[in-house]
Order: structure tokens, then C-alpha cells, then sequence
């Protein structure tokens, strides 16, 4: 039997719970000393799918300091509510989430990597859609600026399944509870 494919939330956060400043910049990330990747080639290996709003799927099309689409070797989709243009890289979906998301994890598969941002991550949370969160924590406070986690009707239990240093960042890796576990 093959193993069931997992929604993980893998991302980086500030001490204080922001992914970038107002302005969708992360310079402040970059500020901070890690250790070699910081577990992102190895965590790339465990999926081979990517699920990104279109905000975050904009972010990284416009960024300078991208030359190309980084994820042209996973299936990616975009969710998006806008007008969808052809891309080769990527499959843009307005469907339903849920329908979407349940039919994708009965595929064979690795696991599937739920980028961001806010937005698509509080409707997979309140869709109880997410499986497992692995954050990155950065020591720096920024104040204000785009949060981890939206205010929304969604309350989860989880269980730490791991914690894990990379010099100065902190990986906090957890399993979602749902219903009966």
C-alpha cells in the first residue's frame, strides 16, 4: 500500500510570527546566519508537488533575485480567483479547494508542499486541509507586516513531531490532529 500523501506547510517565520515586512520583502530573513540550507534540499526531496496562491506565485514571477521559476522540476499550481494565463511551469486552479486538494492527495505521490501565502493557508486551516507544519523560526522581530497565520475560524492541535537547529534559526516540525487522532 502506498503512503498517503501529505499537505505540509513548510515556511520561514520571524520570532514574532510575520513572512515578510508590508512591502512582501525578506530581507530580514537573509540577515540571519544559518547552516548550509537550512534543511530546504532536504525537505525538497520529501515532495513533488507545490500549491501557491497567486500573490505568492506574482512575489516570486517579479523578484530580481530570480532568474527563473525554481520549481520547474514539481507540479505546480497556482489558486487563484484572476483571469488565468497559459505557463508552462505552472496550472492555474479556481475550482474548489477541497474538491481539488482531495482528488490531488488520492494520486500517487510524494508529498505535497503548500508554499503560501496567508490568504491560501488559512483557507486550507479552516478546511482542516493542512497534514503537517514545519516553520522555520528566524531570532528577529520585525513588528508588523504579512502574518503566518491569519485571524480565521480555524483552532488546530498539534503534536510535535521534531525540533531542529540550524545556527541561529529553530525548525519546529508538527503534526495536525484532526478529528479522531
Amino acid at each position: 500500500m502506498s503512503k498517503k500523501r501529505n499537505i505540509v506547510l513548510f515556511i520561514a517565520t520571524s520570532l514574532d510570527g510575520y513572512i515578510a515586512t508590508n512591502d512582501e520583502k525578506l530581507d530580514w530573513l537573509f540577515e540571519v546566519e544559518g547552516e548550509g540550507d537550512n534543511g530546504i534540499s532536504d525537505f525538497y526531496q520529501t515532495v513533488d508537488t507545490v500549491l501557491m496562491g497567486r500573490r505568492t506565485y506574482d512575489w516570486i514571477s517579479q523578484d530580481d533575485h530570480i532568474v527563473e521559476y525554481p520549481y520547474k522540476d514539481k507540479q505546480s499550481y497556482v489558486f487563484t480567483r484572476s483571469r488565468v494565463e497559459k505557463n508552462e511551469h505552472v496550472q492555474f486552479i479556481q475550482q474548489d479547494i477541497e474538491g481539488f486538494i482531495y482528488q490531488l492527495k488520492s494520486e500517487p505521490g510524494k508529498d505535497i508542499w503548500l508554499i503560501g501565502g496567508g490568504e491560501l493557508l488559512t483557507s486550507f486551516l479552516e478546511k482542516e486541509l493542512v497534514d503537517e507544519i514545519i516553520m522555520t523560526v528566524a531570532p528577529k522581530i520585525i513588528g508588523e507586516g504579512i502574518p503566518l497565520f491569519n485571524r480565521g475560524k480555524h483552532r488546530l492541535n498539534l503534536s510535535l513531531e521534531g525540533v531542529q537547529t540550524f545556527n541561529q534559526f529553530v525548525e519546529l516540525h508538527y503534526t495536525v490532529q484532526k478529528g479522531g487522532e
